[in-house]
């Protein structure tokens, strides 16, 4: 099952031998065994590529369930022994700030340096999809204050205001503060429609009763940066990340978008590495297995 998920993952033979670290003729033999004992092909093999046949399809979730669990027993039993190892698969908004990921990684790494950890960056309704499926263990979101995330545990950590961010010539960047009537006629950079990131912010227009152009969606902080800095438009991004780009300007709004910063991980029963995580975040092992809430569920 190993082979077969890193064959669907690499869609190459070789490349995914050495991953595995075996000779390709054994995992071509292995793979070839599997399909004969299934009854079915998995994988369609040309010169040019290799892909999953419609039985591959619906074998490949259920190989990488089985693997999971597999981990995750060993894992157990491990945790049994007194050594926390196996996987910590963690998800991060690219503005988080209610937490300093990196030393945090750093303390877990070098307190359990059997945990491989991973990381990815992504929107929030991403991060809590993959929460609820199970591929991520823990993960960090930014929402409109109120929001709840769904399906999942968690805990609110921190709130905060954004701010108005502009290139360095703007007209209005010596400004102490402003409104957001003041801002409406100025074209916007912001994330795309539809995402908690970018709610925060039609929210508060909706509330002041303005309407705004949004002239460029975009994904990431360094692009929205980019754009602002060639005076394209205007951003806003919470107080406490505009630190990070103190070439730009901002500006404070007395009628301020607010997003709320949360820590979310599974409604089941965290794994002993994801367990030790929120442990380092100061998430107590009785909160961490308490039934969700109303809200959560």
């Amino acid at each position: 099952m190993r082979y077969v998920v890193a064959v669907a993952e690499t869609g190459n033979f070789t490349r995914a031998a050495e991953q595995c670290l075996v000779v390709q003729s054994a995992l071509s033999h292995q793979i070839a065994r599997l399909e004969r004992e299934l009854g079915a092909r998995l994988f369609d093999r040309t010169s040019r590529r290799v892909r999953l046949t419609p039985a591959g399809e619906a074998f490949l979730p259920a190989a990488r369930q089985a693997l999971d669990a597999a981990e995750r027993a060993r894992a157990e039993v491990a945790a049994a022994a007194g050594e926390i190892r196996g996987r910590l698969a963690i998800g991060a908004i690219p503005t988080v700030t209610a937490v300093d990921l990196p030393t945090a990684l750093k303390h877990f790494h070098l307190r359990h340096r059997q945990v491989r950890i991973s990381l990815r960056s992504g929107g929030s309704e991403e991060l809590i999809e993959r929460v609820r499926q199970g591929t991520l263990d823990v993960a960090f979101l930014g929402l409109p204050v109120g929001a709840r995330p769904k399906g999942v545990r968690g805990r609110e950590l921190a709130r905060g205001d954004l701010l108005a961010v502009m290139a360095p010539d703007h007209p209005l960047a010596d400004q102490e503060h402003l409104d957001l009537h003041r801002l409406a006629d100025e074209p916007f950079v912001d994330f795309p429609a539809g995402s908690a990131a970018r709610a925060q912010s039609d929210e508060a227009f909706a509330a002041a009763g303005v309407r705004r152009e949004v002239a460029f969606e975009v994904t990431t902080v360094d692009f929205m940066a980019r754009l602002i800095r060639q005076g394209l438009g205007t951003g806003m991004l919470p107080a406490a990340f505009v630190s990070e780009l103190p070439d730009l300007p901002t500006v404070r709004l007395r009628d301020a978008p607010a997003r709320a910063e949360h820590l979310i991980w599974s409604r089941f029963r965290p794994s002993p590495a994801a367990a030790a995580f929120l442990s380092v975040l100061g998430v107590s092992a009785a909160e961490s297995s308490r039934p969700p809430s109303g809200d959560e569920q």
